[in-house]
């Protein structure tokens, strides 16, 4: 028996090796056939493994509606989500509801945002040069003879550090009028907004260089829901009372930042009534309030001789939201995938810091943090401290 199943799981191979033996090279360099994925072949008693080609990655071409490659992401074809439209990943969720990565886990896609540039391309993080915030091309061709042009420039760039507040804790009402912060919610959003301000002065306990001093938070923005707008417009009092000179500006309230299920949620939750519903009518409207937020900068043309440091040019912005868009920005931001976002705790007016680099990385400074908070402040909307 050990023989014939052995002598089953050889001849498995063999079709699966001349398929990617001959196009091993093209596989590699263009990531366009697709991947090998181990699985037990239920036939075998023994349950030997065998090698199983994923279905080849989708490229622009085959696409029919909504190609966005600078994202990082693509829809699938619309014919293979009109002929499967109840089809399982696993048995675990949708087919039609999962993102599909320009490239497997877990390459980087290094122009995700659609702003790469020379200088942030793979090419360029092999050669070591990816640290440089000047494009050498684009400051040649300023700084050129033409007398036109008496002043010798550089675009200087910047890192963006994005800020995710979750709402303090709220009334749980069925009308969205009636969900106003609790007592213990307004004062979470005081304290959140005493933590953020502490940021923005800065420290001098450390040894003094540029990452220690003060920072400008360029706005604040928030999603349309009364509770996340309540916690906003206390934390703005209290950067504002505490960093007079940082000239900070509350956003209108955005809607697409409310509150959603964003995307399926793997390990599956069949307790959540209508999930699939909410998801189907959300998705696209979550996905492009990730694009508007989401994003490397593009720098600023300055003089040769300025002298301020890159640092001193850095964006802080604050985004108060919700608990599940929070979560999903968080693995879209660093390439995860997007239906394990269930998987972690944001509580009450916790921070959750994520800083873009120029060159187009994402780095994740803290999730859910709540430090600020003693033990007895500590809330998950209804639930209170952490053992539930």
């Amino acid at each position: 028996m050990f023989h014939q199943s052995f002598r089953r799981f050889s001849s498995s191979l063999i079709p699966a090796f001349r398929q990617y033996s001959v196009a091993g090279a093209a596989t590699v360099a263009a990531c366009s056939l697709g991947a090998i994925l181990w699985k037990n072949d239920e036939d075998s008693a023994l349950g030997f493994p065998q090698f199983v080609p994923l279905s080849p990655i989708v490229t622009p071409t085959t696409l029919t509606e909504r190609v966005n490659i600078g994202s990082g992401w693509i829809r699938r074809k619309e014919e293979e989500v009109k002929d499967n439209k109840d089809e399982l990943f696993y048995g675990q969720c949708l087919k039609r509801q999962m993102f599909t990565p320009v490239l497997p886990y877990p390459a980087w896609n290094y122009n995700w945002d659609g702003r790469m540039t020379p200088g942030s391309t793979l090419e360029a993080f092999r050669a070591g040069t990816q640290h440089l915030r000047t494009d050498p091309a684009e400051e040649e061709a300023e700084n050129s003879d033409d007398p036109s042009k008496p002043q010798k420039r550089r675009r200087k760039k910047k890192s963006r550090h994005i800020i995710l507040v979750r709402h303090g804790q709220y009334e749980e009402k069925q009308e969205e009028k009636d969900r106003v912060l609790t007592p213990l919610g307004r004062f979470q959003a005081r304290a959140t907004g005493r933590r953020l301000a502490q940021i923005a002065q800065g420290t001098k306990n450390f040894f003094p260089d540029n990452f220690n001093g003060p920072c400008h938070i360029k706005a604040i923005h928030v999603s349309d829901m009364i509770r996340a707008k309540e916690t906003a417009e206390l934390i703005a009092e209290q950067v504002q009372y505490y960093t007079p000179k940082n000239k900070m500006l509350l956003q209108p309230p955005d809607p697409l930042l409310n509150e959603t299920l964003p995307a399926p949620m793997v390990p599956i939750r069949p307790d959540i009534p209508g999930a699939t519903e909410e998801i189907d009518s959300n998705q696209e409207r979550v996905e492009e309030a990730f694009r508007k937020y989401f994003y490397r900068d593009d720098g600023i043309m300055t003089d040769l001789d300025d002298e301020t440091s890159n640092n001193e040019l850095d964006d802080f912005e604050v985004i108060v939201c919700h608990g599940n868009m929070i979560r999903y920005f968080l693995c879209r931001a660093l390439q995860l995938p997007p239906e394990a976002w269930l998987r972690f705790s944001t509580f009450n007016c916790s921070i959750t810091y994520l800083v873009i680099r120029p060159e187009g990385l994402v780095v994740c400074r803290s999730v859910g943090d709540i430090g600020h908070l003693n033990y007895d402040q500590t809330t998950f909307s209804g639930y209170f401290g952490l053992k539930w």
